[in-house]
């Protein structure tokens, strides 16, 4: 089923792009979320009437998503969490709890663009990456801390 994109959908395309995908993805994902528009003739002249602006639209939230990769290059949080023997953690430190320190810093950034390979289970220093845009990245330094 071709399909034209609303969003930045990942692993798929950009906005505007015109991708082929099977048809049970598209009914029942992309277009329920309202990620896609069916490809029909009307559809696709008006996404290539719309190209210039849409390339507007992507050049300036790439910019703005650059600057605020910048921010986050030199900001750091600090999370708390109980301690047992040997500096063991209690649990873990997930995405959810890096997006709520984020979020009460000011950076409205969602869990699902926090690139953790494995829960954070040990005390430290540990660079976090946040992935902004498809080529836009930001490396956040998230301290855990023994909690008094």
């Amino acid at each position: 089923m071709l399909v034209i994109l609303r969003e930045n959908v990942e692993h798929l395309g950009r906005i505007g792009d015109l991708v082929n995908v099977t048809e049970g993805y598209a009914r029942n994902y992309l277009l329920p979320r309202k990620l896609v528009a069916v490809a029909e003739e009307g559809n696709v002249k008006m996404i290539e009437n719309q190209k210039k602006a849409l390339e507007k639209k992507r050049a300036a939230q790439r910019a703005t998503s650059e600057e605020l990769a910048k921010k986050m290059g030199e900001f750091s949080c600090t999370i708390s969490r109980k301690v047992g023997e040997h500096d063991k953690l209690f649990g873990s430190v997930s995405t959810a709890d890096i997006a709520d320190a984020l979020k009460k810093a000011g950076y409205n950034i969602k869990k699902s663009a926090i690139q953790l390979e494995h829960p954070i289970k040990a005390l430290g220093v540990h660079p976090v990456v946040i992935k902004l845009e498809p080529e836009v990245e930001a490396t956040v330094k998230v301290w855990v801390v023994k909690e008094e």
